[in-house]
């Protein structure tokens, strides 16, 4: 079996990293950036402490877009790119701002993808992105390694998962002190959908040796650091263990795929604009059951990593204890528990359902599942 791994190519890790930036910028000879970051960074400063790096390089600042970017979105920053004359990107923030980065950097280097629909998928890129420079303010998503990108078509009200090596940032740099200011619940929900990356990406079909590895690594950092990065965001050292769990994480499953925890999610995003993190957290433990019978083996694994002593218990014991784990790590966190609780109308579940199916994601699920799986899946989340 022929397995691929992609990373992007340099990484700096640690509070204070940023201060790499412009050594960076100039041993590339960048000449003027585009910055892509949300409005609420540039309002609490995070986007200054990256700006104050930069020197007497010029920049222009692009947040026109949503916390699910669309298509329109893309475009406008599209155009917005056009317009600066800048020669690489910075990326500020979560999935948001790195995706949307992601989806302009490509179509400006690729421009028969103008339409953005056209990406969706494994799309036949042909050239290398607008080079970006990626820093993530949140411990979850790990976009500033990975090969994805997920933009709303809100024309049909789909997410629209991306998948192209060409898009991978050339430089990542992961400063937790940019995270120090995430609210409780963001952190909460940003650290649960890193879980459901390393859950995902340890079971998914696509899974192997290299990736496990990862992953394994990753539960364990999340499990040990991610009440403290919630209840005490001021503990630098639980930061900085989140932003390095996050980012391994990704590493694998950019590269073996996720499952259905993700499918599922995805539609959630796209027509009721829930936040990625929250509706992966809210359907981990429900997808984690659905999957046991696949999967009793790594749970076992999987149970260990988040402290659970499994010695003397039985496989199927063990990949129970795996489950119930998660779900007192997401009660302990406050997450919501019950798609009502987020405002999801219980007669959206057909579509929301057919939705799901079609997304990627579900092809790499460890259990074969069919449409009418993930309608009682959806109910039982409900």
């Amino acid at each position: 079996m022929i397995n691929r791994f992609i990373l992007n190519e340099t990484s700096y890790f640690g509070c204070g990293s940023r201060s790499e930036l412009k050594k960076e910028i100039v041993a590339r000879g960048f000449k003027k950036a585009f910055i892509v970051a949300d409005k609420d960074l540039v309002k609490f400063g995070i986007v200054d402490m990256v700006t104050k790096e930069l020197g007497n390089v010029p920049y222009t600042i692009f947040s026109e877009f949503k916390a699910n970017p669309t298509v329109r979105n893309v475009k406008a920053g599209l155009s917005a790119f056009k317009d600066s004359k800048a020669d690489f990107i910075i990326a500020i923030g979560g999935g948001s701002s790195i995706d949307t980065s992601k989806a302009v950097a490509i179509v400006a280097n690729n421009p028969n993808f103008a339409d953005i629909i056209s990406l969706e998928g494994v799309a036949d890129t042909k050239n290398k992105c607008v080079p970006i420079i990626a820093f993530p303010t949140t411990a979850g998503t790990a976009a500033e390694v990975t090969i994805n990108y997920v933009i709303t078509d809100e024309d049909t009200g789909r997410k629209m998962v991306c998948v192209d090596p060409n898009d991978i940032p050339i430089l990542s740099i992961v400063d937790a002190e940019l995270m120090a200011t995430m609210p409780k619940g963001l952190t909460a929900a940003t650290g649960i959908d890193a879980l459901t990356h390393a859950i995902e990406g340890y079971i998914t079909k696509g899974a192997w040796e290299l990736s496990d590895m990862f992953e394994i690594k990753a539960i364990e950092l999340i499990a040990k650091n991610l009440r403290t990065a919630t209840n005490n965001g001021k503990d630098m050292v639980a930061r900085e263990n989140m932003a390095l769990a996050q980012y391994i994480a990704g590493m694998a499953f950019s590269n073996v795929g996720l499952g259905c925890v993700h499918s599922m999610a995805h539609p959630l995003g796209a027509r009721f604009d829930i936040p990625h993190g929250v509706a992966n957290a809210l359907l981990l433990p429900i997808v984690m059951e659905y999957n046991m019978p696949a999967t009793e083996a790594k749970y076992c694994e999987i149970a260990k990593a988040m402290g659970v002593d499994v010695s003397g218990m039985s496989i199927s014991d063990g990949a129970k204890a795996a489950v119930e784990a998660v779900k007192q790590l997401s009660l302990d966190l406050n997450i919501p528990q019950k798609l009502r609780d987020i405002n999801i109308p219980q007669d959206a579940l057909v579509q929301l359902s057919k939705d799901a199916f079609a997304d990627v994601c579900t092809g790499g699920n460890p259990r074969e599942i069919t449409e009418n799986d993930i309608l009682e899946l959806y109910k039982l989340a409900f």
